[in-house]
């Protein structure tokens, strides 16, 4: 079971840093070449990459028999992936302006690096 664990511990590494990639390359097609955004590609491949980290992450909980709710810095990670999913939304779609947008996408990979930083002190308060 111990290698199956780091399989997918590492498919959810590699997914986490295509997603955070991803996120910073379609925020940059969003300041300077927003039509890229609709590029059939574009849509698709983040979708999927974040359903296989999300996957993966739920694998790993189950595996690890460690549950947001219950151990607290799973439970800082949710909360502060919520946070990261609706600061994505502003900054790449919902954002009234492009100053909006650049703050949110900031603001967003700042979350993310929190999320980072949790996840490898295993620490609500990880600084």
């Amino acid at each position: 079971m111990y290698e199956h664990y780091l399989t997918i511990k590492t498919v959810h590494q590699a997914s986490a840093g295509l997603s955070l990639a991803l996120f910073i390359l379609r925020g940059i097609w969003m300041l300077g070449w927003p039509a890229l955004l609709q590029w059939k590609p574009a849509r698709i491949v983040p979708h999927v990459v974040d359903t296989v980290l999300l996957v993966s992450a739920v694998m790993l909980a189950w595996m690890a028999q460690q549950y947001p709710f219950v151990h607290g810095w799973l439970t800082a990670k949710v909360v502060a992936l919520v946070i990261y999913i609706l600061l994505g939304t502003i900054a790449l779609k919902r954002g009234p302006n492009k100053l909006v947008r650049l703050l949110a996408g900031i603001a967003a990979i700042a979350t993310f690096g929190y999320i980072l930083a949790v996840a490898f002190s295993k620490q609500v308060v990880p600084f």
